[in-house]
């Protein structure tokens, strides 16, 4: 009893947390593991999925959660940080898939310098596509973004260009399952925390600033296009990577790249697994992709599917479930000595 009463409980993240959720101060190991466990359980989680794969189909799935993981990072990185609500997705994978494949097919050459041309040159091109819609906001940018893939695909069809229906086959096929697996992995991963990096900058602020204040901004003197511009790049260069390496994966690309489930899925997964983290989108990507393999059979009623868990999530629980997660475990209590 005599020892019980000199001490008491503690949340673990007041002796840690000091001015904001990226300045801390850490006196023991204890308080460093409190940081770092959650970072390392995303990082481990994800290099072990390909050693716990059952088999070949699902290793593809893991290949496939790479790819959505991207596009979603990508949304909830405009919508949250800069204010565009992007649904366009489907016009990032397109783009850097074909352009991928194009420098395969016509001029031969491999995979490994394919794939960075079709992101960066597919990020640029789809930046300046958009270029003249980053005076929108809200639902008029999400509708023109939306049209875009759809758009392609109609073009790419009724002109017969590009292979028509056909696409363009017989692309160079990465080495390795393995390789296919630990390429995309540790791009999500790279990708991830680079990026959450990158909002907690100098330039973070700007984008939130353009978000929140663009009035204020504007006032300052700071261009509200230009870096509009640079987010949309971002994005696309995260979309057309994803793109470029679906291209590779299967040795193929066709307006099929164009689907409408590359728009609605990263919405969908950003709602799911929390908006504004950066790292929620990872987590409701990765509940997703194998949820959206069991319903393949269903065909296109798994977009309705998408909707519902949309639905429910925004009524019901719509902080997320890495928010939850994290407030969860950011109050966790233990006994110290007073």
């Amino acid at each position: 009893m005599a020892e019980e009463a000199i001490r008491r409980r503690e949340r673990l993240d007041r002796g840690v947390k000091v001015r904001a959720d990226t300045v801390y101060a850490i006196s023991s190991w204890k308080e460093m593991m409190f940081l770092l466990a959650p970072r390392a359980l995303l990082v481990i989680g994800l290099l072990c999925a390909p050693l716990i794969a059952p088999n070949l189909y699902w290793q593809r799935v893991i290949c496939i959660f790479g790819v959505y993981a991207l596009l979603a990072i990508g949304f909830d990185f405009l919508a949250h940080f800069v204010g565009l609500v992007s649904l366009g997705g489907a016009l990032f994978i397109g783009v850097g898939g074909y352009i991928s494949g194009i420098c395969n097919h016509y001029y031969g050459i491999s995979p490994a310098l394919s794939i960075p041309i079709g992101t960066l040159a597919g990020a640029v091109i789809c930046t300046l596509i958009l270029l003249p819609t980053l005076p929108l906001r809200g639902v008029y940018f999400a509708i023109i973004t939306f049209t875009y893939p759809v758009m392609a695909e109609r073009i790419i069809c009724a002109a017969g260009i590009l292979g028509g229906t056909d696409g363009i086959p017989g692309l160079s096929m990465l080495p390795s399952t393995w390789v296919n697996q630990y390429l995309i992995l540790g791009i999500v991963i790279v990708s991830t925390f680079v990026l959450r990096r990158l909002v907690n900058e100098d330039i973070g602020i700007v984008f939130r600033g353009v978000k929140d204040n663009d009035q204020a901004i504007r006032a300052s003197g700071i261009s509200i296009t230009y870096y509009k511009a640079v987010a949309v790049f971002i994005a696309a260069l995260l979309g057309c990577l994803g793109g470029a390496y679906m291209a590779h994966l299967y040795g193929w690309v066709g307006i099929s790249l164009f689907a409408m489930d590359f728009s609605v899925f990263p919405l969908v997964a950003t709602v799911v697994g929390g908006p504004g983290t950066l790292v929620g989108p990872v987590l409701g990507s990765l509940i997703l992709v194998p949820i959206s393999e069991i319903l393949r059979a269903f065909g296109a009623l798994r977009i309705v599917f998408y909707s519902l868990i949309m639905v429910l999530f925004i009524l019901f629980w719509s902080e997320g479930l890495l928010n939850w997660a994290r407030r969860k475990y950011e109050q966790f209590e233990h006994w110290v000595r007073v």
